[in-house]
């Protein structure tokens, strides 16, 4: 039975849903989650064991404050100085890739799509621009930006804390790449769009307002957050949740609106894949599958298999997901920056190979621009091929 619903939540993750069902990933790996605790694979002790509650808290922290972010109003007055720059297109994109980049090192990348999409697609159409490249922009620096550090996405979250990883260590193992693939980006979009950017202008309204105080705030905790990070020895999920906790400390933003910020589906997708994996470790099949690997030198053998196991299952299967699956063959700093890297940057790929980009989309749409797989595709090729090609050598240089 565990072999069964093991086999069926991957499933899921790869079509998005299970047939005849309405249900999603984070609705699939609930429902796996429920049968295997009602039909006793855990005892009361292996169901708290099987989930990594650090990273639960982490993830949880860092929701917290981009819901202090986005109500405070700091994309908005981001966006305000955006549209009033008076710049060519070429430059206006390298500053959309340096904003989404940059903050997507230090908030959940999937907060910064969410924000910026609609306010740079208003500030596009204004102008008679083609919302298209730099909605390409945004998404890929987003990708590739998250990557730097070990809060920048979920996948990330999950391996440094399962693997303890330093935040310095990995930040001189994926910084440098990450911050040359923004400009790769820039050259790969600037080169498939040259001569093609203007459009009739689409005279729009977005109402922008922001809170100087709560802004401040934000911009104040996650200094000290990073500080923190960097200097301290105390586990970091504390140091999240500390930051978490200031900041509902607040006499002007209600809780429950920042509450009703946090991404519930993704923290029940964490755990019910926490305890389906759990449970599926524990089966015969699971010791066969890891002795066969070790035994044809799959995976474990070397690192260069771990970054292309990265990069094919996260287009397969998701990122997180992904991740999950190939944590246990991670043993070492490198082999953790390895999979952080190769699950975070393969994400540029396809469109279903990050939220992030489904989100841009989604967002994009309602303002009646779409953007197409195909379109994703043929700049999203070149440049997750760059990156990694970028994050392969800087690997090479650094630990040899």
């Amino acid at each position: 039975m565990v072999i069964g619903i093991f086999f069926i939540v991957y499933l899921g993750m790869f079509l998005g849903s299970l047939p005849y069902l309405a249900l999603d990933r984070s609705g699939i790996a609930l429902l796996a989650a429920i049968f295997l605790i009602i039909f006793g694979s855990f005892t009361s002790s292996e169901l708290v064991q099987a989930i990594d509650w650090s990273t639960i808290a982490m993830l949880f922290g860092l929701m917290i404050v981009s819901a202090q972010f986005y109500f405070s109003g700091f994309y908005a007055l981001i966006a305000h100085r955006a549209a009033n720059l008076k710049v060519t297109p070429r430059l206006f994109l390298l500053f959309v890739i340096l904003i989404s980049g940059l903050l997507s090192a230090a908030l959940i990348n999937d907060i910064v799509c969410l924000a910026l999409t609609p306010l740079f697609t208003t500030i596009c159409l204004n102008r008679g621009w083609k919302p298209l490249p730099f909605l390409l922009g945004l998404v890929a620096a987003s990708n590739i930006g998250s990557a730097m550090t070990v809060m920048g996405n979920p996948q990330n979250i999950l391996i440094s804390e399962t693997l303890e990883l330093s935040f310095t260590g990995y930040f001189f193992d994926a910084a440098i790449p990450a911050f040359f693939g923004l400009f790769w980006i820039w050259g790969v979009l600037c080169y498939q769009t040259r001569g093609r950017w203007t459009q009739p202008p689409i005279k729009s309204q977005e109402k922008i307002s922001y809170n100087y105080w709560q802004i401040s705030k934000g911009v104040g905790v996650v200094t000290i957050l990073l500080l923190f990070f960097f200097l301290s020895p105390v586990p970091r999920y504390q140091i999240t949740l500390a930051a978490a906790g200031v900041l509902l400390l607040s006499r002007r933003m209600a809780s429950n609106t920042t509450l009703g910020f946090i991404d519930w589906q993704l923290l029940v997708l964490f755990m019910g894949l926490f305890l389906t994996n759990a449970a599926f470790l524990k089966t015969d099949l699971a010791h066969d599958i890891v002795a066969w690997m070790q035994e044809h030198y799959f995976v474990t053998s070397g690192l260069a298999k771990l970054y292309a196991a990265g990069v094919v299952l996260s287009n397969i299967v998701s990122n997180v997901p992904a991740v999950m699956l190939l944590l246990p063959f991670a043993k070492t700093a490198l082999q953790g920056s390895i999979l952080a890297l190769s699950s975070t940057l393969a994400g540029n790929l396809l469109l279903v190979g990050s939220i992030s980009n489904l989100i841009v989309v989604s967002k994009a749409k309602e303002q009646g621009v779409l953007i197409t797989w195909k379109e994703h595709f043929k700049s999203g090729l070149p440049i997750t091929l760059g990156s990694i090609l970028l994050s392969i050598v800087w690997l090479y240089l650094r630990h040899n």
